[in-house]
């Protein structure tokens, strides 16, 4: 049993970098089913790097736009801040408020890294995007010191319908790949050296210790573990309260539940400071002196404005 609970700790320690790794077994299976299945190279000037350069780019923007969309941190930013802008920068800290929205488009930047990067090593998508451009500097750069049928014939390098000989076509296709590559271990090595500047940057300016930064992690994990499970045992609580005054038909048991100005205090945003021994915004709402317990007595939706109303 004690083997268990330490494979099992160590798991749970390591589960950004067990997550990374299973984003990453996702995007090359990904990137090889497009390559086989759905990719079909045109091969003319007119198409190929638009053809290209779409399966290139457009599922590393779809996996940007999907990371933004499941980012609960973005929705929990964003959420009535149009009828309330204050909440974007509450305190008028906006470059809390900042620093907040770059580490929300940094993660969801991930996915769409590890594509690009993927994508281009591979360097498929790349051949068929680069073959089709009609500028002098790609076509004299690839067609040196060659013959005219190498321009004519580029677009048709990366199909096997090309007039060139064997090893003119080879070759193309080699330099083809080399620059692909070239660039995919370039946005590697990019993406690595900015983020590990910004974990410097970030622990650098750290207002706390490392251990006390770590328990506050640990902390925040559990209160979001704690608080799904309360949500779901309030929420059972309060549909049997609702369903059994409807199917006996008498008036619904006094029930205490948290008011709008409470939902909205301990969803605002809130970094982590020396200065209050508050480990969340939910700890410094139940701590504080003038704390409003006036409870909503019917909870009820405003479906017009989707906010909360007595």
């Amino acid at each position: 049993m004690d083997n268990f609970q330490t494979v099992l700790r160590f798991f749970m320690n390591q589960k950004a970098t067990i997550g990374y790794s299973f984003m990453a077994l996702l995007t090359i299976g990904g990137e090889r089913v497009f390559s086989m299945v759905s990719f079909q190279c045109p091969c003319n000037h007119e198409q190929n790097f638009t053809y290209g350069l779409t399966f290139l780019l457009g599922p590393a923007a779809v996996l940007l736009v999907l990371g933004l969309f499941f980012s609960t941190r973005l929705w929990r930013l964003y959420t009535g801040c149009c009828l309330n802008p204050m909440k974007l920068c509450p305190r008028g800290n906006c470059l809390g408020c900042f620093r907040v929205l770059m580490s929300i488009i940094s993660g969801a930047c991930v996915a769409p890294i590890m594509w690009l990067s993927v994508a281009l090593l591979n360097g498929i998508f790349y051949e068929c995007a680069i073959s089709g451009l009609d500028d002098n500097l790609v076509v004299n750069l690839f067609c040196k010191n060659k013959t005219l049928k190498c321009r004519e014939e580029l677009a048709r390098v990366p199909c096997d319908r090309s007039k060139l000989s064997t090893d003119e076509r080879m070759e193309l296709l080699l330099m083809f790949r080399a620059q692909s590559q070239i660039l995919g271990w370039s946005i590697i090595i990019i993406a690595s050296t900015f983020g590990l500047l910004g974990t410097c940057y970030k622990n650098c300016r750290s207002k706390v210790s490392y251990l006390q930064l770590t328990f506050w992690k640990r902390y925040m994990e559990k209160e979001k573990e704690r608080f799904d499970v309360f949500a779901v045992d309030y929420a059972t609580k309060l549909a049997e309260r609702n369903l059994k005054s409807f199917y006996e038909n008498k008036e619904p048991e006094p029930m205490p539940f948290p008011n709008h100005k409470a939902w909205e205090e301990i969803s605002a945003y809130y970094s982590f400071s020396s200065s209050e021994q508050y480990y969340s915004i939910l700890q410094r709402y139940v701590e504080r002196a003038d704390r409003d317990f006036t409870p909503e007595k019917t909870p009820v939706m405003d479906l017009e404005h989707g906010i909360e109303i007595s």
